[in-house]
């Protein structure tokens, strides 16, 4: 006796769609690159110990204030000294001032590397720049880019005569009322970043 031959498509509801030429599943994408993984965590680890050790200088900075002003009473000039010597450490700058505010005039209260004649002019009560007025009006700090390429002003032709090419202005409040202010001067044109206002 002769058999049947399979009628066509029989079979087919129990095939394997996977098999043979069918089209296979797609996989997910291959993770990232497990060193550039790493190098990432690196720079991450990095910057989190760059903040955690700027928090401790400053932290340091401030109980050595604290104990010079403690060390100096009714004599405030070791204790703005300290000031502005740990402010100036902090982000590195090896020239500036800090001045003292009273409500009409400015004043210098202590320096750090700058020459005699303009200490000897800054002395002196003075009314100030723009920038003392932008610090007046709540500005979080002024900051000149390049002295030489400023506006003509007598504050300007003493900051380029002692070198100072870009000057940065910090102020020092209590309650909102500027009280005085720190400044960094660089003797190249050196924009500060904000890293680098923080510390101030």
């Amino acid at each position: 006796m002769v058999k049947k031959a399979p009628s066509a498509g029989a079979g087919e509801g129990t095939r394997n769609p996977h098999r043979g030429g069918g089209p296979k599943a797609t996989t997910k994408e291959d993770p990232a690159d497990p060193a550039q993984l790493i190098a990432d965590l690196q720079r991450q680890l990095a910057a989190c110990r760059a903040e955690r050790d700027a928090g401790l200088a400053r932290e340091a900075a401030l109980a050595e204030v604290l104990q010079t002003t403690n060390s100096s009473p009714g004599d405030l000039t070791p204790v703005f000294d300290a000031i502005l010597e740990k402010a100036h450490a902090l982000c590195g700058v090896e020239h500036g001032a800090l001045v003292t505010y009273d409500g009409e005039y400015f004043r210098l209260a202590a320096d750090h590397g700058m020459p005699q004649f303009w200490i000897k002019q800054h002395r002196q009560p003075y009314r100030g720049s723009d920038l003392h007025e932008r610090l007046l009006r709540g500005e979080r700090y002024t900051q000149l880019a390049d002295a030489r390429a400023a506006a003509e002003t007598p504050e300007r032709r003493l900051s380029i005569r002692a070198g100072s090419r870009t000057i940065l202005m910090v102020p020092l409040r209590k309650e909102g009322v500027l009280l005085g202010l720190i400044t960094a001067h660089r003797r190249e044109v050196r924009p500060f970043s904000d890293k680098e206002i923080a510390l101030l």
